[in-house]
């Protein structure tokens, strides 16, 4: 089991220093420095209690779901980087490129990559319509998080499956 688990960890960090050095590109620099604040905690509160207060049936009731799903989803999220407190890859590799201002908290799980997926996932389950702007977007947001070196791929697929899941539970309690 702990062959495995090394595997894992190795395979983590080449799929991180992959993503992290070898796509580096002064476009890519520009966009992701930016789109990452898609899952921050300024927008996403925002966007879900803006479309909860102002926005006309049905997209008001999805504002009140993605509200919700993001609360609560940032429970479990605290917890996990209590218990596993891993260092954030820019800390811990060196070489690692990184931009102005990095979060120095524990990097497991991403929490801007669950706040992006717990407040989008309401939205693509009422208007699957828009799954693959929302889908594409929060994702974008995971991608731009190993980007900048602030989280290996575990802790963003740790994210979105934690945004995912609480978001889903919220609708499905809905009713």
């Amino acid at each position: 089991m702990k062959q495995l688990t090394y595997k894992f960890i190795r395979l983590d960090q080449q799929i991180f220093q992959w993503i992290n050095r070898r796509l580096h590109h002064r476009f890519l620099n520009f966009w992701l420095y930016y789109l990452t604040h898609l899952g921050g905690a300024t927008f996403t509160i925002t966007v879900s209690i803006l479309t909860w207060a102002f926005a006309p049936l049905p997209w008001s009731t999805t504002g009140a779901q993605a509200a919700i799903a993001l609360a609560i989803s940032h429970i479990p999220v605290s917890i996990v980087k209590k218990l596993y407190p891993r260092l954030r890859p820019y800390i811990a590799i060196k070489e690692t490129n990184t931009f102005r201002n990095p979060l120095s908290d524990h990097s497991f799980p991403s929490g801007h990559t669950t706040a992006a997926f717990s407040t989008a996932f309401p939205f693509m389950l009422a208007f699957p319509e828009w799954m693959p702007v929302f889908l594409s977007l929060s994702t974008i947001v995971g991608f731009s998080r190993i980007y900048l070196g602030l989280h290996y791929p575990s802790d963003v697929l740790a994210g979105a499956f934690i945004g995912s899941s609480v978001a889903y539970i919220t609708v499905a309690l809905w009713t």
